[in-house]
C-alpha cells in the first residue's frame, strides 16, 4: 500500500457508474477523512436498473437476476435489477437491499473503486467523495499514521481483486462476442386469460441456437478456458425475467398485465 501511495498517481479519465464525485484517494487530500456506513446503505443505487457483474460472481448472481450484455459492441455483463423505469427493485424505500438476495460486488465495494491507467498497467484507488458516510461521527479513519488503515486496506484489497476479475470478464466477453454468441432477445409473458405472449423486455444475451452450432473445436476451447459454466449460468438466469415482472407488480401494487402494458409503452 505504501509503495502505491508514493508513486506518481496514474492519469485516469472518464466517469464511473454510480460514483458522483470520484477522486483518486491520497493521504494528502483524504488523510483526515473517516468513514461510517449510513443507515440507508444502498440508497446510492436505488435508481439503478442494471449493475455490472464479473465472471466470478455470475454463478451466484444468476439465482436472482437475469444476466444480459450491454450490447454486441460493448459486451459488458449486467445483472438486471429493474424494469420499465429507473427503479432498483431490490432496494426498498429505506435504502436497504432485499434480504437474502445477492448483492453484486460492484455495489459492495462502494464507495471505493479502482481506476486503471490509460495505456498502462498501473491502478489507483478511487473513492466517491459524495458518499454520505464520509466524515460521519464515530466513523473509522481512512488513514492512520499516514498509511491506509486496516479497514481501508481490506476494502482496497477487495476492490483490487474485483479489478482483476473485471479484466477476466473482459476476456470472457471478447471470446463469446468473437463466436457471435451475443444476440438480441426478448422476454415474454402470457397474462392470465390471454393466449398470446407479450414482450416486456428486450436485451442481448447468449443465443442457445448459435451455441449449439459451434464446432467441436470451439466448444473445447470454451471448455478449456473455463467459460462454458459461465455461459450456461447466464442462459439459466433468463428464468428470472418472470420473477422481475412479479417483483415490479408487488412493488407498485400492479397486476402483471399492468406491468406488461407499462413495459410496452
Amino acid at each position: 500500500m505504501s509503495e502505491m501511495s508514493e508513486q506518481q498517481a496514474p492519469q485516469v479519465s472518464g466517469s464511473m457508474f454510480l460514483y458522483e464525485r470520484p477522486e483518486l484517494m491520497s493521504k494528502e487530500q483524504h488523510g483526515a477523512l473517516t468513514i461510517k456506513m449510513p443507515e440507508q446503505r444502498y440508497a446510492f443505487c436505488a435508481k439503478a436498473r442494471a449493475i455490472p457483474v464479473v465472471v466470478t460472481e455470475i454463478a451466484s448472481a444468476m439465482r436472482d437476476f437475469p444476466i444480459v450484455f450491454l450490447s454486441q459492441e460493448q459486451p459488458v455483463p449486467l445483472a438486471i435489477t429493474g424494469l420499465v423505469d429507473d427503479v432498483n427493485l431490490f432496494v426498498d424505500e429505506n435504502g436497504h437491499w432485499e434480504q437474502d438476495r445477492y448483492i453484486p460486488a460492484y455495489i459492495r465495494r462502494y464507495p471505493f473503486g479502482i481506476a486503471s491507467e490509460t495505456g498502462g498497467d498501473r491502478i489507483a484507488v478511487v473513492i466517491d467523495t459524495a458518499f454520505e458516510g464520509f466524515g460521519q461521527e464515530g466513523g473509522e479513519p481512512l488513514f492512520e499514521n499516514g498509511e491506509p488503515s486496516k479497514a481501508t486496506q481490506e476494502i482496497v484489497e477487495f476492490s483490487t481483486f474485483y479489478e482483476r476479475d473485471r479484466r477476466l470478464t473482459e476476456d470472457f466477453a471478447r471470446k463469446v462476442a468473437s463466436f457471435d454468441l451475443i444476440q438480441g432477445q426478448s422476454a415474454q409473458f402470457t397474462p392470465k386469460g390471454e393466449t398470446e405472449p407479450r414482450t416486456f423486455a428486450e436485451y442481448f444475451s447468449i443465443d442457445e441456437t448459435r451455441l449449439k452450432a459451434l464446432t467441436d473445436d470451439q466448444i473445447l476451447e470454451l471448455h478449456r478456458e473455463g467459460m462454458l459454466p459461465i455461459i450456461h449460468a447466464i442462459m439459466m438466469s433468463m428464468s428470472n425475467w418472470q420473477s422481475m415482472l412479479q417483483r415490479r407488480a408487488r412493488r407498485f401494487n400492479l397486476s402483471e398485465a399492468d406491468v406488461l402494458k407499462n413495459a410496452m409503452n
